[in-house]
């Protein structure tokens, strides 16, 4: 997938919502937005409280609170035995014989996951429902006589077990005799209007960058700013994800995420009359510079700014070497340990973690990928069963609201007095305890803030450091290792305004072997 992204990183076009005010910071801005504007004359002071007051809309927000998402990589190539389909496959390959949505979903559920996304149409333009717009669907595919219909199945299956449907949808499309003409455009929003009212809600739209060649041997010019029109008229709470609006790449397929990952970043081209208005209809800007780099948000980033928008980054892996299903790769299924350290380094460093999970040519999630799964999750559970801070003492000498730190919620939070920046948290027990997990969430609905952070504990004669870290967003987690003491203290060194600091947890993770 990832040459998807990187071939297009010039092209992404992407629409905004801004947030409505609430309150004046001053006369020239609302106190909380979406997206902003910096002016030449602001001052870095005047530039990081504005960064300080981006926030997510509401579609983000309920987004990055699902933490792990799923990816259904199914279609004709599970039947080619192929990645990347050529668009002149013969349906009738196309013959699960005992697709079963519902164990697809279930699976996805019991590991923990809280959403799946459908590819409904990958690049070779095999449609999994029986679209009006081509005939190289399942509709003339030997599956249930071809009256099938993958994407109805799949999105009843995430109703049932309550859990959020999305849809992928490949704007390559290597079999349409139409792509690389204005024409492809209206065949795409039909494709699109179809997907975004036969089959209820719909929780994403998930879009990549592949523009290659159609059968005619041109490229299409893709009418993205039209299609977030309509997804956001057809399914207004969708996230646009990747070539969106609402969600951006990572910018590698390892499951990794920054060490520094800030979700305000720049974008040096937004509209300013629709900033100044905070519209809710959609803004088109590209953004600039590489969405791949190592630092996005930094002060040093934003201080050279034209303007801000919050944009969280999705991190996506696949539980295979290949993202479609391939019999030669059962034996190469990720580990739970491994699956461990990927959820560490994605969910761990505010992203929200994509997990692909390719159901073979039965249509099923194969053994190999389920037992993995479930044991990943109750390793997971190992790990965050107990919070030690629970029932420690806490202790800020220039802090309030405390007890916020340990009420299991992400919209109550800690901050400081006055308009101090950092602050010093002591966390006492009653008797040792081990430690070697540090999990931490800011009030992202208050903005993103934090720019760095030390734990220290101390060792009956002096403090010594446990682990540090940068940002924190929605979700940081910090493995190191173990130490036993009777006192910590979380030491925020550097915050954009007052922290807003929903959650502090203390893990004793059981040593890998």
């Amino acid at each position: 997938m990832t040459e998807r992204f990187i071939a297009s990183s010039g092209f992404l076009l992407l629409m905004l919502a801004a947030c409505s005010p609430q309150k004046n910071i001053s006369e020239n801005y609302p106190a909380k937005y979406n997206s902003v504007l910096i002016a030449p004359t602001d001052t870095e002071k005047e530039i990081i409280r504005k960064a300080a007051n981006v926030v997510p809309t509401p579609r983000q927000l309920r987004w990055q609170a699902l933490e792990l998402t799923g990816f259904f990589h199914f279609g004709i190539n599970t039947f080619t035995n192929r990645e990347w389909g050529d668009g002149k496959e013969d349906p009738k390959l196309f013959n699960p014989t005992q697709l079963d949505a519902l164990q697809w979903v279930r699976t996805a559920k019991d590991a923990g996951i809280k959403q799946v996304i459908l590819t409904a149409k990958h690049h070779d333009g095999f449609c999994l429902w029986p679209t009006k717009t081509t005939e190289h669907s399942v509709k003339n595919s030997p599956w249930k006589g071809g009256k099938g219909d993958a994407v109805k199945e799949v999105a009843e299956a995430c109703k049932k077990e309550g859990i959020g449907f999305g849809i992928y949808l490949s704007p390559w499309d290597r079999n349409s005799s139409v792509y690389g003409t204005d024409a492809y455009n209206d065949f795409f929003a039909q494709q699109l209007t179809e997907l975004l009212t036969n089959y209820g809600r719909v929780d994403e739209v998930w879009f990549d960058g592949a523009n290659g060649e159609g059968p005619n041997g041109k490229k299409q010019v893709y009418d993205f700013g039209r299609w977030y029109k309509l997804i956001r008229r057809l399914q207004p709470q969708a996230v646009i994800a990747i070539m969106g609006p609402d969600v951006r790449w990572v910018g590698t397929e390892t499951g990794q995420g920054r060490e520094q990952e800030w979700s305000v970043v720049p974008a040096n081209n937004l509209d300013p009359q629709a900033v100044a208005e905070n519209s809710q209809k959609g803004i088109a800007f590209k953004p600039q510079g590489d969405m791949r780099g190592s630092d996005l948000g930094s002060r040093e980033k934003i201080l050279q700014a034209k303007g801000l928008v919050w944009y969280p980054a999705e991190t996506d892996v696949s539980i295979r070497p290949g993202w479609f299903y391939h019999e030669s790769e059962d034996s190469k299924v990720k580990t739970p340990r491994q699956l461990t350290g990927i959820y560490l380094n994605s969910v761990g460093r505010n992203g929200v973690l994509l997990l692909n999970i390719p159901p073979d040519k039965r249509g099923l999630i194969n053994e190999n990928d389920a037992r993995n799964l479930l044991e990943w999750k109750r390793l997971r559970d190992e790990i965050f069963s107990v919070n030690l801070a629970k029932d420690a003492s806490l202790y800020a000498a220039n802090g309030e609201n405390l007890k916020a730190l340990v009420d299991e919620k992400d919209d109550t939070h800690f901050t400081t007095t006055g308009t101090d920046t950092t602050t010093t948290i002591e966390i006492s027990f009653k008797a040792p305890q081990t430690v070697n997990v540090l999990a931490l969430q800011e009030n992202i609905r208050e903005g993103q803030r934090i720019e760095s952070f030390v734990l220290e504990y101390w060792n009956g004669n002096e403090w010594k450091k446990a682990t540090e870290g940068t940002t924190v967003g929605y979700k940081r987690l910090m493995r190191f290792a173990s130490v036993t003491t009777n006192k910590l203290r979380l030491r925020i060194l550097s915050s954009r305004l007052n922290p807003f600091l929903a959650e502090l947890a203390l893990y004793n993770a059981p040593t890998e072997k």
